[in-house]
């Protein structure tokens, strides 16, 4: 019956989101502020029909219900309750169930929301949302049913892909999904913003905390997935260029882009069209993300659906909001006013430079992704496109636009001095340029380019401190400190975000020196790995809640013999799945690691094992997690605590709308 209740919920939920989705066009037809009004009220309730609908699936995998399809797909008896709750997403039926999950709640959030966005913005804006809800419940409940029961129901599941049965991809999910989804609010509030006809500074406050919250998510998304990618598929590397990868980076490269546009538009009320543009770019980026994923036109262990009638369907979504958006756009786009002006060299103007490099190395992730599965339809010629073509595409425009990063924070806003910048970056541009000195000196005859890596995020990291060291310079240590603690906590958090940005580049840089050793080992063989050696203790079998498993005991000694710690690798079978995956093991010293998996065991009791000595490869998503926390900090500043003025929501639309004079 619960099960029914769930389904039920979820038709209730498709007609709340077209009243939603309706009201706000009467209500501007009618001039009815109450019928206004019933925009929240129907997002509002959509959520809690959508949430129920969630609960009653997951109910269903934690009482291990298998006369539901879903259940008996994904779930098992016996398997662990957290992988129980985590394979409700674990599958395409209900990972989509949480998308639009998320997006109900975004939109609640929105309708709550009353003091910080003006009457009709927000009801503009849930009515585009709930455009999205629709269409994506639509799809749910004609295509993807997660509801859908089976007779006579099994005694027993299929159980969950062994290679989700991990932590990692427990978060990993719902943290993406806030991120693509949040971008859906943006996409929103941008077409909102021209169907009203106001874009203004006033709007670019009220939706960059929405572009902040995405983009934070979408960052520690991604981290969360590299990092299981890294440990759980044994093969030891944390990027791939893996197109299901880089369908979660092109809206990361734009949504940055958006967040760095929307300061500019907030300070100086110019950059309209192209802030516009970037709000529905980044929200289309996500879509293209979601048609690879569950369209079937890719394979990759990221992947969850290859029925090609869902991919017809959410192709049609694409064509439906991206071209619907990009219409509207071309339509409105050369009636904006233009807004304030400022000289190339100032901060907009760095940060316009910034948005340029991030689009075009979103335009070669683009390319590098697509244009196999175009040419693969186009002429079924198949080619594969690697790490050798984004090499040598995407770095070339990130090192110009990182080495801009710090000097864009130090000129001043409308017209700066850039030899004024550059004195103060010299200190960091020294130490940085000294750092990666050094590291060539100690590392002569290995990488070239890693120690310039490494220069290039020390000077990022010292870039970030030096920013907020010289704007709170007093003539005593007292009173410099006291000038920080007084800082707004959006400059800490750029600050963090930017420093976060080179740790990064330092973990990315360190791979350089990563060592790698395969052989087959004896009990008691010895295999080395960099400064490290690994000794063969044994081999024990184990046996899980729904697995056995082979481990391999390790113990792990520095150049001098002595034991830093060990490591247990091993190999798991599920016998539902009749599937057997790897287990790396990992053993971390500081920010460095010492990783091992093995293969296959020989008739002689031998076991073939891999070693990797990875140098400072944690910092790679620490840094990610400090630019999420730099992001979340500029989140609590006061400025988005406080509503829109009054006075601006006030203004008139024609204010921020005109035709263009013909030149």
């Amino acid at each position: 019956m619960l099960i029914e209740a769930g389904h039920y919920a979820l038709a209730l939920a498709l007609a709340l989101s077209l009243v939603q989705m309706v009201m706000p066009v009467w209500a501007a037809r009618a001039g009815d502020a109450g019928l206004r009004d019933v925009t929240s009220a129907a997002a509002l309730a959509a959520c809690l029909c959508v949430a129920a609908a969630f609960g009653a699936l997951t109910w269903a995998h934690v009482v291990s219900d298998f006369s539901v399809q879903n259940v008996v797909e994904n779930s098992h008896s016996m398997k662990p309750m957290i992988y129980k709750i985590s394979g409700v997403w674990g599958n395409h039926e209900g990972s989509m169930l949480l998308w639009v999950l998320i997006l109900v709640l975004f939109g609640a959030v929105v309708a709550l929301a009353r003091k910080s966005v003006p009457a009709t913005l927000r009801a503009n804006t849930l009515g585009v949302q709930g455009s999205v809800t629709f269409v994506f419940l639509l799809f749910i409940l004609t295509t993807s049913n997660p509801f859908a029961r089976l007779s006579p129901a099994p005694m027993e599941g299929r159980d969950l892909n062994p290679i989700l049965q991990d932590p990692g991809l427990a978060i990993h999910p719902p943290l993406l999904y806030l991120g693509y989804v949040g971008f859906s609010i943006t996409f929103a509030f941008a077409v909102a913003a021209l169907i009203e006809g106001r874009i203004d500074a006033a709007w670019a406050r009220a939706v960059r905390p929405w572009t902040l919250v995405a983009w934070c998510f979408l960052t520690v998304g991604i981290a969360m997935g590299s990092y299981w990618a890294y440990y759980e598929l044994g093969w030891g590397g944390w990027w791939f260029w893996d197109p299901v990868e880089n369908a979660s980076l092109m809206p990361w490269l734009a949504g940055t882009a958006l967040v760095h546009s929307t300061v500019v538009m907030e300070k100086r009320d110019a950059l309209k069209v192209w802030t516009v543009l970037l709000a529905i770019l980044t929200f289309s980026l996500s879509l293209l993300g979601t048609f690879l994923v569950r369209s079937g036109v890719l394979t990759s262990v990221h992947t969850f659906a290859t029925d090609p009638a869902r991919g017809t369907f959410i192709l049609g979504i694409l064509i439906l909001f991206i071209g619907g958006s990009f219409a509207l756009y071309a339509w409105r786009a050369p009636m904006l006013r233009q807004g304030g002006l400022f000289a190339p060299i100032s901060r907009e103007g760095a940060l316009v430079l910034n948005n340029l490099f991030l689009s075009a190395a979103c335009a070669t992730v683009f390319v590098g992704t697509l244009y196999p599965l175009a040419l693969e339809s186009l002429t079924g010629e198949k080619i594969s496109v690697g790490a050798p073509f984004f090499n040598l595409t995407f770095v070339p425009l990130v090192v110009p636009l990182l080495l801009l990063v710090p000097f864009g924070q130090t000129l001043a806003w409308k017209r700066g001095d850039l030899a004024a910048a550059g004195q103060r970056l010299l200190a960091a541009l020294g130490l940085g340029l000294v750092v990666g000195l050094a590291v060539a000196a100690a590392t002569w005859g290995g990488p070239v380019a890693a120690p310039l890596g490494i220069g290039l995020g020390a000077y990022l990291v010292l870039g970030a401190a030096l920013e907020i060291a010289t704007r709170a310079r007093g003539r005593t240590v007292g009173l410099s400190l006291r000038r920080a603690a007084g800082l707004p906590r959006s400059a800490w958090g750029t600050a963090f975000a930017h420093a976060g940005v080179g740790i990064t580049v330092l973990g990315i840089a360190a791979q350089a020196w990563s060592v790698e050793s395969l052989a087959t080992v004896s009990r008691g063989g010895t295999l080395r790995a960099g400064p490290y050696v690994a000794t063969l203790d044994g081999v024990l079998p184990r046996t899980g809640p729904n697995y056995t498993e082979t481990v391999a005991r390790l113990t792990i000694r520095d150049r001098d013999g002595g034991i830093v710690g060990h490591i247990e690798p091993g190999r798991r079978f599920y016998s539902a799945r009749n599937m057997a995956v790897s287990e790396a093991g990992l053993l971390t010293l500081g920010a460095s690691q010492v990783y091992a998996s093995v293969g296959e065991s020989g008739s002689d009791g031998s076991l073939g094992l891999r070693l990797y000595y990875k140098p400072l490869v944690l910092l790679i998503w620490i840094g990610a997690v400090v630019m999420a926390l730099g992001g979340g900090l500029s989140l609590t500043d006061r400025r988005f605590r406080v509503g829109v003025p009054a006075v601006r929501a006030r203004a008139p639309a024609e204010a921020a709308m005109k035709p263009v004079p013909a030149e």
